[in-house]
C-alpha cells in the first residue's frame, strides 16, 4: 500500500521571499531567489527510507499574475531538483496549480478544482498511486494547505509557530490541523509514529 507525504513547496521546500517593490511575501520570482529550507534533503530522505513517498502539491500562481514566466518557472523547477539531488534527495510526484481567479493572463483566469484549498492536486495522486487516505499527510505553512489536506480526508500538519489570527481561524473545524509543527524534526517525529 502507498504511503504519501504531501508538501507544500513554498515556506517547506523553499525559503518565501519579501519582494519590496511590491510590498508583499511570495515565492520567489527568480532563479537567483529559489533557496532551498535548511534540512530540507535530510528531511526528505528520512522520509523515503521509512517508506513513504513524497510529492509536492502547490499553488503557483505567478505566471498567471505576470510576474515571472512559464521558463522562469521550469528553471526554478530544475534548480530545486538540482539541489535536493546535491543532498542525494527527491520528490516522486509534482502537481502545480498554475491558475488565479483574477489572473492578469486570461489563459491562466480559472476558478479550477485543482487550486488550494480545494483538493484536486492531492486527490489526483491517491487516484493514480491508489493511496488510502488514512495512509496519506499533508504538510503545509498555511491553513489553505490544511484545509485542502482536510477535504481529501487525510491528516495535516501545519508547519511554523503561527500567530494569534492564525489561532482564531483554527478554531474552524475545516482549518485545525491535526499537528503543529515548529520545524521538519517535529514533523518527522510526528509522521514516523505512524505505524501505518
Amino acid at each position: 500500500m502507498p504511503k504519501i507525504v504531501f508538501l507544500d513547496r513554498d515556506g517547506v521546500i523553499n525559503k518565501m521571499i519579501y519582494h519590496k517593490e511590491l510590498g508583499i511575501i511570495d515565492s520567489p520570482f527568480t532563479v537567483e531567489q529559489f533557496e532551498l529550507m535548511p534540512g530540507i534533503g535530510g528531511f526528505i530522505n528520512k522520509l523515503h527510507l521509512a517508506g513513504w513517498l513524497v510529492a509536492i502539491v502547490s499553488n503557483q500562481p505567478g505566471i498567471a499574475k505576470d510576474h515571472f514566466t512559464a521558463e522562469t518557472f521550469r528553471q526554478i523547477t530544475q534548480k530545486m531538483m538540482r539541489e535536493l539531488a546535491l543532498t542525494n534527495s527527491y520528490v516522486d510526484f509534482e502537481r502545480y496549480c498554475l491558475h488565479h481567479p483574477q489572473a492578469v493572463i486570461n489563459s491562466y483566469r480559472e476558478d479550477c478544482a485543482c487550486r488550494k484549498p480545494k483538493p484536486g492536486m492531492i486527490l489526483d495522486i491517491m487516484r493514480e498511486y491508489i493511496a488510502p487516505a488514512r495512509a496519506c499527510w499533508l504538510v503545509g505553512d498555511g491553513l489553505v494547505d490544511v484545509q485542502a489536506g482536510k477535504r481529501a480526508g487525510i491528516r495535516t500538519i501545519l508547519l511554523g509557530k503561527g500567530d494569534c489570527a492564525l489561532c482564531q481561524k483554527m478554531d474552524n473545524p475545516e482549518t485545525k490541523p491535526d499537528f503543529i509543527c515548529v520545524d521538519l524534526d517535529e514533523v518527522l517525529s510526528v509522521i514516523s509514529q505512524d505505524s501505518k
